[in-house]
């Protein structure tokens, strides 16, 4: 194990959640690529049944089963076909960024990074979510419920469960008109999948995961590409982006999911176990930091440091069981907006201090709720 420098401290300490519960903090590359892939620790408390409503967010045997059926038709070769319609998205929303830019500041989440997430997603489905006015605010909604933020909180919690309740409500409509009118898209065949040994998706199942889908994909490439465009302009590097060969593109694209800092739900031992030489009881709970795994020196040399194309891995799109299904999507998205904002927008600026950016800042989630350009 690679001792972590001095100045950093322990890769596993003992802490307080935001509820107040004794909670286990672990910040190393190592320890946390590690935990993320040890089936020991479950999104579950243990001895809490599982809940169909969960989707993916559950554990073992019933997980793997839903990963699988996913799999057969949320493939890689799907998403790869999407992506000169996502660039063409992309280069519309950044064209109507300059437009609006024209007059004065204008706002990068409500013009790109919003209304791009919403497109993509409804590319992948077969839906037009644009022209459903209610979805954004549904998603939005959910969103700021958070259900991690709000344990222990009756209000909170039954907010939540009113907020997803509606996300939920929306996404079975889509699932009803998706297989009475089914195409070629990703909803019509989750709707279709089957395999001899895992059956089907249950409707219950079905729409659990369409709307985590849903939520998680507006939350990525909202809040992601915000950041990545804050941290390009920092690094006075949009100019030119456009130019680089598609490899350096896609370095610079991984070094900025590096540094975007998305959590991860809190894990929850399911049997006794040791983390670093640390004892972690069962029962216990467990947050695996991966902004900080992904900034550790023992693994990235001068972690701060916008570094494209840095050799390994990192943990930004998770790793082990529960890694992102979405992350081949978000790679599209990002390479998409930022090689338009480069050609289009190639003097692109916060039109505001970096300090008097609004900021969301949740268990799983960090980024500019608006974010006010020049170009």
């Amino acid at each position: 194990m690679t001792t972590p420098p001095l100045d950093r401290p322990d890769p596993v300490t003992r802490t307080d959640g935001a509820d107040g519960t004794p909670t286990w903090l672990v910040t190393s590359y190592e320890l946390v690529a590690a935990g993320l892939a040890d089936p020991r620790l479950g999104l579950v408390p243990p001895g809490v049944p599982a809940d169909e409503r969960a989707s993916l967010f559950q554990d073992g045997p019933a997980h793997a089963r839903l990963r699988r059926l996913v799999a057969r038709a949320f493939t890689p070769r799907r998403v790869a076909a999407l992506a000169p319609r996502i660039t063409a998205l992309a280069e519309q929303h950044v064209d109507a960024l300059v437009a609006a830019a024209a007059g004065g500041p204008a706002d990068l989440v409500d013009l790109l990074s919003a209304p791009l997430a919403v497109g993509a997603l409804g590319e992948l489905l077969g839906v037009d979510l644009a022209d459903h006015p209610r979805f954004r605010g549904l998603v939005e909604d959910a969103l700021r419920a958070d259900p991690v933020a709000a344990a222990g909180d009756p209000a909170l919690l039954a907010e939540a469960e009113r907020a997803w309740g509606a996300l939920m409500a929306f996404t079975a409509e889509l699932v009803a008109a998706a297989r009475e009118r089914p195409g070629e898209d990703l909803l019509s065949a989750l709707v279709a999948v089957r395999d001899a040994d895992d059956g089907r998706l249950s409707d219950g199942e079905l729409i659990a995961l369409v709307s985590a889908l849903l939520a998680a994909g507006v939350l990525t490439v909202r809040s992601g590409l915000a950041v990545a465009v804050i941290q390009l302009v920092h690094a006075d590097a949009v100019a030119g982006l456009a130019d680089r060969p598609a490899a350096e593109v896609e370095g610079l694209v991984e070094e900025l999911v590096r540094r975007l800092g998305v959590e991860v739900f809190p894990r929850w031992a399911q049997d006794d176990l040791e983390l670093g030489g640390v004892a972690v009881a069962a029962g216990e709970r467990v947050l695996l930091r991966i902004g900080a795994a992904n900034h550790d020196p023992a693994r990235f040399a001068d972690p701060e440091r916008l570094c494209p194309g840095r050799a390994g891995p990192h943990l930004g799109f998770g790793r082990g069981p529960h890694h992102c299904l979405g992350a081949a999507l978000a790679r599209v998205e990002l390479t998409a907006a930022l090689t338009a904002l480069s050609r289009r927008a190639p003097a692109l600026r916060l039109a505001v201090p970096l300090a008097e950016v609004p900021w969301h800042r949740g268990e799983v989630d960090s980024g500019p709720t608006a974010l006010s350009v020049r170009v």
